[in-house]
């Protein structure tokens, strides 16, 4: 009798030891982890893989890539984004981390909004400007999650009208695809009932060493664009339109971080490093490359093709040790990059620029691919 109880208790631990294995991802995330219930919304994790065994992990709490593993050069699979291994950190500490961004992605002067020539007032949350839609932005709200197979998740989420002063009820969409190329497909649409702004953006923070205590100051970075949008000292586009040429702005050949961020340029330090928007030479066209990041050390490299004007490049400026992420690695300056394709910031104050304004009956849609290579 006491070896059958002896055998069944083995039984019974090995069954559990299975289940907590099945339920442990390839980056070593535990959805029991991201499940709770935040104002009567339930938060859960999704996991995307592919056939040649690439892996996403996405919670609805802010829409948010949690993990991006890789192959590396050696065929190592590494996670290459930043993030938090529950959701209890990313409820707890403020953070843009793998975010899906809304209402407005980046900055608006001041926080002031014209519309039908009435100025609404938007919260400040960013050096007198509004940055990503506010301090509660999309980034903080649950969305509803569908997976609709293992490559693919739609989030869907309800702004009401006033949502941070933003006008209009707004429905918004944000579909992830893992295809069997490695590439991360990211479609956004919305629409609204009232005039209303959108620029929506994915805000991971790649680190394609697959160890962020690494600094992202040897990666090497292209882009597709010979000009950019110049900042002052609080981060806010000042209207103008700038070539690279001849400036550490210039990524039109495949440059590392490190050098281009040690040039004595006013640009670098009024972004205290690079926290700018570049404007994009592919017109639109999702078939031409807009931009290109490279590790040396894993060949792991992050292509991306977008149908938006413009994409901000943030090196982790304001990444300072106070936070502790994924495998208790303490996230220190300069350790990600942040491709993040978009509107420029602002946009709705300098109308000459590509419209950001939605009307009720038209749709707004745009579109990202992180496509991930080894060179």
């Amino acid at each position: 009798m006491m070896k059958k109880l002896i055998l069944f208790g083995m039984c019974i631990s090995m069954l559990f030891s299975c289940q907590q294995k099945e339920n442990i991802t390839l980056s070593g995330l535990q959805r029991e982890h991201f499940q709770t219930n935040i104002d009567g919304n339930k938060t859960d994790l999704y996991v995307l893989t592919n056939h040649n065994g690439m892996e996403v992990c996405i919670t609805n709490f802010g829409g948010r890539v949690v993990s991006i593993v890789v192959p590396d050069k050696a065929s190592n699979m590494q996670d290459v984004v930043l993030g938090f291994d529950s959701i209890q950190d990313y409820m707890t500490i403020p953070t843009d981390f793998g975010a899906s961004i809304g209402r407005y992605a980046n900055r608006i002067s001041q926080g002031k909004l014209v519309m039908n020539e009435d100025t609404i007032q938007l919260p400040r949350n960013n050096f007198g400007h509004c940055l990503h839609g506010g301090p509660n932005g999309w980034q903080y709200k649950v969305y509803d999650g569908l997976q609709i197979d293992a490559q693919t998740l739609e989030l869907t989420l309800n702004s009401p009208d006033d949502d941070e002063n933003f006008p209009g009820n707004v429905l918004a969409k944000v579909k992830y695809k893992l295809t069997d190329d490695n590439s991360l497909q990211i479609s956004y649409e919305a629409t609204t009932d009232k005039k209303t702004v959108i620029n929506m953006t994915n805000h991971s923070y790649f680190n394609l060493s697959g160890n962020p205590s690494n600094p992202i100051t040897d990666h090497i970075l292209y882009l597709n664009a010979g000009a950019f949008t110049p900042v002052d000292s609080t981060f806010m586009t000042t209207g103008e339109i700038r070539p690279v040429k001849g400036t550490p702005m210039d990524f039109t050949a495949p440059s590392i971080i490190g050098d281009k961020m040690n040039m004595n340029d006013e640009q670098v330090a009024n972004g205290k490093g690079f926290d700018h928007n570049w404007v994009l030479a592919t017109k639109g066209d999702m078939n031409i490359l807009a931009a290109r990041l490279v590790c040396p050390s894993t060949g792991i490299g992050v292509e991306v093709y977008t149908d938006e004007p413009g994409i901000q490049v943030y090196s982790g400026n304001f990444l300072d040790g106070t936070v502790t992420g994924k495998k208790g690695i303490v996230y220190n300056q300069r350790t990600a990059v942040c491709l993040e394709t978009q509107h420029y910031p602002d946009s709705p104050n300098k109308l000459d620029w590509p419209s950001v304004y939605l009307m009720p009956g038209q749709k707004y849609t745009s579109h990202c691919t992180y496509k991930f290579v080894t060179m």
